[in-house]
């Protein structure tokens, strides 16, 4: 059964959700209609996420996505006044070189439209946490597989396997909580780790391939609705095959055209039969 949120939810609403009531839903949306469908559906959260550079613009990795198109995009779904939190992904290299750039990319998706920004990495980017804190932007923390250091990890490989690598997470995820993170993703780790992680933080976790024990969970709208079939990861679930319907929908268009049946005449609009007759055309309107 689908819960609805009473809205708007806020970055502190989301916040105070931890151990408390249902599993927080995230949903990634891209534009006004997948925005529209997300909300209608009752999501807690809609993430613009970077993974817009995969699943709408193309590239094989979300490197290529920048601040612009970014905020490109969350105007988009921003037009749907959404009820659920609308949180933007800050695209790689947009919180990697100065807090002064740090602040402006973050300000940069704010006035699109977001309530909250999204970046990835642990200890390393409190700098630029804390500078997007500091003009009072809420910021929810990113660790695991964070898709930006691909090229780092040799690929989207499952992270914290290590008893090294796993205690590291802890350590991030409770050094971002208190730095002021309001939530954190959670992506590609054991079980296990999302368990420890999730029992240190007083914020909520949202996992994406990260298992049942965060405190709600996150799916990309593509993956979620078979719309991008191109790869399958272990943690997606599909609830529909769009891609495969609107395929089937546009050839049947398609096959219609070219036989003739479409469009057919309760589809077209006709002149007044005397009009046609003033015209000099007859039988135009059978």
């Amino acid at each position: 059964m689908t819960v609805a949120p009473t809205g708007p939810v806020s970055a502190p609403d989301i916040r105070a959700r931890k151990g408390d009531g249902p599993p927080l839903v995230m949903v990634t949306a891209y534009d006004y209609p997948s925005a529209r469908v997300a909300d209608g559906a009752g999501v807690d959260m809609i993430l613009v996420g970077d993974t817009l550079a995969m699943v709408v613009l193309g590239h094989e990795d979300t490197l290529q996505v920048t601040t612009d198109e970014m905020a490109h995009h969350v105007a988009a779904v921003a037009r749907a006044k959404p009820r659920a939190l609308l949180i933007g992904d800050l695209p790689w290299l947009s919180y990697h070189l100065s807090r002064e750039d740090t602040v402006r990319n973050a300000a940069a998706l704010i006035r699109a439209g977001a309530a909250a920004v999204k970046l990835e990495g642990g200890r390393k980017r409190l700098d630029a946490v804390h500078a997007i804190l500091d003009a009072e932007i809420p910021v929810m923390g990113h660790l695991g597989l964070t898709p930006q250091s691909i090229h780092a990890f040799g690929g989207f490989k499952v992270q914290g396997k290590r008893l090294d690598a796993a205690q590291e997470i802890v350590d991030d995820a409770v050094a971002l909580a208190e730095a002021g993170c309001f939530s954190i993703v959670l992506e590609c780790v054991p079980d296990a780790v999302a368990r420890l992680v999730t029992d240190a933080v007083p914020v909520p976790t949202i996992g994406i391939g990260a298992g049942r024990h965060c405190d709600g969970q996150v799916l990309v709208y593509h993956d979620l609705l078979g719309l991008e079939d191109r790869l399958k990861p272990k943690f997606v679930r599909r609830y529909a095959a769009l891609k495969a319907d609107a395929t089937a929908a546009v050839a049947h268009f398609a096959d219609d055209v070219r036989s003739g049946r479409f469009p057919a005449s309760e589809e077209t609009y006709h002149l007044a039969d005397d009009v046609a007759e003033a015209l000099g055309l007859h039988g135009a309107n059978a």
